[in-house]
């Protein structure tokens, strides 16, 4: 009746990192796409606030802060396109393992300087005595 045989699925780690690095990047493209549409409807509002409320009519303003508004969504664009692609969790992962690769030889260069300076200490403590 009551069957403690449960058939749960447990992801392991690597397939969690998986779910959140995918989780990550839809909501990075999410807000791509929302920074997309409020970048459109920002344009159309500046065009209409300088031609047909006239502000600033003597001179076209507008173009100005489109291109400006344009440039910050084209580096948008760059840093979830590309940015992420060459610098993700593999980057991440690799660049983590060099390290610790770094920090172990570091580690077994200074117990090599400690046990040479061993060494030299009790030789020059037999050659005293």
């Amino acid at each position: 009746m009551f069957s403690k045989n449960k058939n749960t699925s447990k992801l392991d780690l690597e397939q969690h990192e998986l779910v959140e690095n995918a989780q990550k990047r839809i909501s990075q493209k999410k807000h791509l796409y929302t920074h997309f549409v409020v970048f459109l409807i920002g344009s159309i509002f500046l065009i209409l606030i300088n031609k047909i409320l006239k502000y600033g009519q003597e001179y076209n303003w507008f173009i100005w802060a489109i291109t400006f508004w344009a440039f910050l969504f084209a580096l948008h664009i760059f840093n979830v396109f590309i940015t992420n692609k060459f610098m993700g969790k593999d980057w991440e992962r690799s660049q983590r393992e060099k390290l610790v690769q770094k920090q172990k030889q570091r580690i077994i260069e200074m117990e090599k300087e400690i046990e040479t300076s061993k060494m030299i200490e009790t030789d020059t403590k037999k050659k005293l005595l």
